[in-house]
């Protein structure tokens, strides 16, 4: 324990010299929405760590709008799947994930107010709840697929989380939710149940990363570098004392309990340690380019 805290120590000094000499530059910017995943740079930042390093988290409600803010210009690089990614990779040929965060193991999911039997054998229209220019789209078109459910049944409603999060569960008017952690536990307290997520759809690959484009890349190297150690840091501060790691979180987690938030950790896979071949492959497979990693 003793070699550990002396070791973040460490980061911690070296990152307050790098701020110290970049105090004059603009910082690197980051569009990011409170996903699991995404957490240890919202650890970074209420541990400072950010500010010495001088990278500035620039929150969104939802993966599009984090996407968008960075198409505004607003920020220099996002948090994202690789879905945001390929609509991105359209405009901007160049762009390219740098670090990876953790591959979603349930963390998205799909709820209703209805069984899976009852959504195919009823003829009524399913209002459905998405995030329409993101991986929830994806989620809800193989679950529409799986379960051979008419898509002329379907009411796609494009709404954020934060708004999603506030619906009620209809007792008669069939609703389908495509959501995540942490928006999920909200739903469940207005009536809806989990009924499919990315650990039931095992043939749907979710990769959670940073992206921005080569030209950033390498201007900012360095910074980048030193940030994908303080993103393991934070891991190892979650590994050792997740209660102090989540109570500095906490305020991004709209009211998820310590209980819910341990539990939810068994819904993704980080992703900080080396690759196994098995998900190279899937992710080449899946045009997710991995040779720019950090």
């Amino acid at each position: 324990m003793k070699k550990t805290l002396v070791f973040i120590t460490y980061i911690t000094f070296v990152t307050l010299l790098l701020g110290c000499s970049k105090t004059t530059e603009a910082p690197l910017k980051i569009s990011i929405t409170p996903w699991l995943g995404y957490t240890p740079l919202l650890y970074s930042k209420e541990k400072g760590w950010l500010d010495n390093l001088n990278v500035e988290l620039v929150n969104a409600v939802s993966l599009s709008e984090s996407m968008y803010i960075y198409q505004s210009g607003v920020t220099n690089a996002f948090c994202g799947t690789q879905y945001e990614y390929s609509i991105l990779k359209t405009t901007y040929p160049d762009i390219v994930p740098l670090i990876l965060f953790d591959r979603s193991n349930g963390g998205d999911l799909i709820m209703s107010n209805f069984s899976i039997n009852a959504l195919q054998n009823s003829t009524r229209k399913i209002e459905a709840y998405l995030e329409m220019d993101s991986v929830n789209l994806v989620l809800l078109e193989d679950f529409i697929k799986k379960y051979a459910i008419d898509e002329q049944r379907i009411v796609f409603n494009n709404r954020d989380q934060v708004e999603i999060s506030t619906l009620k569960a209809p007792t008669q008017q069939p609703v389908l939710v495509v959501t995540y952690i942490p928006f999920n536990k909200a739903l469940e307290k207005n009536g809806f149940k989990e009924i499919l997520s990315t650990k039931s759809l095992s043939d749907l690959l979710v990769v959670d990363a940073l992206y921005t484009t080569k030209e950033v890349l390498l201007a900012n190297e360095a910074t980048l570098k030193q940030l994908k150690v303080l993103i393991n840091d934070a891991l190892l501060v979650l590994k050792q004392n997740p209660q102090a790691y989540y109570q500095t979180i906490k305020p991004y987690l709209h009211d998820m309990s310590y209980q819910d938030f341990i539990q939810a950790l068994d819904d993704i896979i980080w992703l900080n340690q080396p690759l196994d071949e098995a998900l190279k492959l899937r992710m080449r497979q899946a045009s997710f380019p991995i040779k720019d990693l950090l």
